[in-house]
């Protein structure tokens, strides 16, 4: 996996933007996707006062949603807290604990937005970018746009638009339960990645993905 460094460590936030700016006009907005047989979740939790990053990656077979890999990684937090700049502080150590798989998925869900960000550049573009590996951003909060109410149906979905642009999906993923934020990460479209979320979802709000992620990422072990 070879990445320039500084798409990982900008030395500033304006060094930042102008990563963000570059890495914005590579995002694929259709399908590059062979047959699914992995999806994988992915979350970072900190420790030790935020001085510590802990990634982790959970690889489910597709369909059945079977947990069949998982790994973790610690590493010094690199990047201070920014909001809509937090993929910089993310990406180091989730890229260390997706170099540890053994299987490697075909999708990757990301606890976070994809282009439903001010910059078009939420998490799961840019991890999607660096691994050149289709990606959605499935996020449990608003971050920007605007959007109808959604139907209290698990499977209702509205279009969520920002200045007039189409940049995601707000889904209910479950009945009378609040919705999720869906947006295109990399290399699929809109409709397929709410397809692929519909079909990692079981019983909970947040997909099974998201769930052994954000488990692996929380523990201490």
């Amino acid at each position: 996996m070879k990445i320039k460094e500084h798409y990982l460590h900008p030395k500033s936030l304006d060094e930042a933007k102008i990563i963000q700016q570059e890495l914005v006009k590579k995002i694929i907005m259709q399908e590059k996707i062979n047959k699914v047989n992995y999806v994988a979740g992915v979350d970072v939790a900190f420790q030790d006062n935020y001085k510590i990053t802990k990634a982790a990656i959970a690889v489910l077979k597709f369909p059945s949603l079977e947990l069949v890999e998982s790994q973790t990684a610690l590493i010094p937090t690199t990047f201070p807290y920014i909001p809509n700049f937090l993929s910089f502080r993310e990406i180091p150590a989730l890229l260390k604990a997706i170099e540890k798989l053994t299987i490697i998925p075909d999708i990757i869900l990301c606890d976070g937005q994809g282009i439903a960000h001010p910059r078009r550049l939420g998490i799961a573009s840019h991890l999607g970018i660096l691994l050149d590996c289709p990606t959605i951003g499935v996020a449990k909060s608003l971050l920007i746009g605007k959007h109808e109410e959604v139907a209290s149906e698990k499977g209702s979905w509205q279009p969520l638009i920002d200045k007039g642009e189409l940049i995601g999906a707000v889904l209910r993923s479950r009945k009378n339960v609040k919705p999720i934020y869906v947006s295109i990460g990399h290399k699929i479209s809109l409709p397929t990645a709410l397809d692929y979320v519909m079909a990692c979802l079981t019983k909970y709000r947040l997909p099974e993905t998201t769930r052994w992620a954000d488990k692996l990422a929380s523990s201490h072990n």
